[in-house]
Parts: structure tokens; sequence; C-alpha cells
């Protein structure tokens, strides 16, 4: 599988256009498409920064870009009572880098009975992950994904430890390889080859038209 998508919800005009070049592609290669967009990116820098349409028009677009090609879908959520809502719309739910952490985030995730990827934070080892998998798993829900997405390396740099890969895959959860936020560089696909070697489930880029 390939998680691809916009980093945030420009317009339903985009994600469509988006959605069907993925179904295209995913059609041509015989490669599961799953499209991923966000309808509020709550960690932006700067307060200026397009954050996107916001939760309910969102979710709507997303709906939208489901039910015309039945692409599975994935979008993020910051706070706990943002994940009923969208899980009632989206195939999987996606927990930011940043709050990896947070067990009332992670439990209203699982609750939802819908899969979980979570994102491995830049400041956290992949061993510690265990914890994470282990809030989910205590909610009933066994349908966790790991995503590697790098790890700090000073300060506004981040590396790809590869060895990580093979630690989160023995809490026996699919792990993702994020081959765009893992290196935050236009053109980072040249690395995302190192992520097959490793066994990894699925790619995660970021496309845009």
């Amino acid at each position: 599988f390939v998680m691809a998508g916009p980093c945030v919800i420009e317009s339903q005009v985009v994600c469509l256009d988006i959605a069907d070049r993925l179904l295209d592609i995913g059609q041509r290669t015989g490669v599961g498409m799953i499209f991923k967009a966000s309808f509020d990116k709550a960690n932006r820098s700067s307060i200026s920064s397009f954050r996107g349409p916001g939760m309910e028009k969102g979710l709507e677009i997303l709906e939208k870009v489901r039910l015309k090609t039945a692409l599975p879908v994935m979008t993020d959520v910051h706070e706990p009572a943002q994940a009923a809502q969208a899980g009632d719309v989206v195939d999987c739910l996606q927990v930011p880098a940043f709050l990896c952490r947070q067990t009332d985030l992670l439990c209203a995730c699982a609750r939802t009975r819908k899969p979980v990827n979570v994102k491995k934070g830049q400041f956290l080892s992949p061993g510690e992950m265990k914890n994470v998998v282990e809030k989910i798993r205590a909610c009933d829900n066994e349908k966790i994904i790991l995503t590697e997405r790098g790890t700090f390396f000073g300060y506004n740099r981040l590396v790809n430890d590869m060895t990580s890969i093979e630690t989160m895959k023995e809490l026996g959860c699919p792990v993702v390889f994020d081959a765009t936020h893992s290196t935050q560089q236009p053109g980072g696909l040249g690395n995302a080859t190192a992520g097959r070697p490793q066994g990894v489930s699925e790619l995660m880029v970021k496309f845009v038209p």
C-alpha cells in the first residue's frame, strides 16, 4: 500500500484531482492506494500558515473523495473530541507524531474501532512505541499501524534510522515509512527506496498536482 495525498485539504477540486490520479496509478501498478489529507493542520509553525478548511467542511470533502473513487481515506485528529466524528467518515485515523503519547487521544481513536495509524514522535525511541501500542490495545483495538517519520539529529534536522523499522515490527504491527516528512525536503521521494529492504508494509508520501 501507499498512503498519499496533500498535506492539508486545499479544496474539493484539488483533492478529487489528486485522488483520481492516485486511483489511476494504483490501477496501472497494482499497488493499493490510501488517500490521506488533513482537515486542520493544528501544528503549523506560523500563526499565519494555512491550516485547512476545518473539520466540518474537511470531512465533507473527504467523504466525497471516498464515494467518488472508492479509495480508503485517512485523516489525522488532534483532539479526543474529534475522533468519533472523523471515524464516522474516514477508514483510518492518524495520530500526529507530536501527540503520539497522548493517552486520551489514542484511546478516543481506538474506541472508534477504525484502524489507527500512529506516527512515531521524533523524540521517541522505536522501543518506546510499545507503550503507545499497549494503550490502544487496552481499548480493545488491534488495528494498529506505526509510522517511522524520522528522529531528531540536533536542531532542525531529522535522520532516518532504518533499524527502528525492525524494532517496531516486533510489536506485531504493520510499519509505514514516511518518505516525505522524514526528510522535510522537496524531492525526498528518492529516499523512499530505503524503506523497502526493511520490509515496511506501506509507504507514505505527499502528493501535489
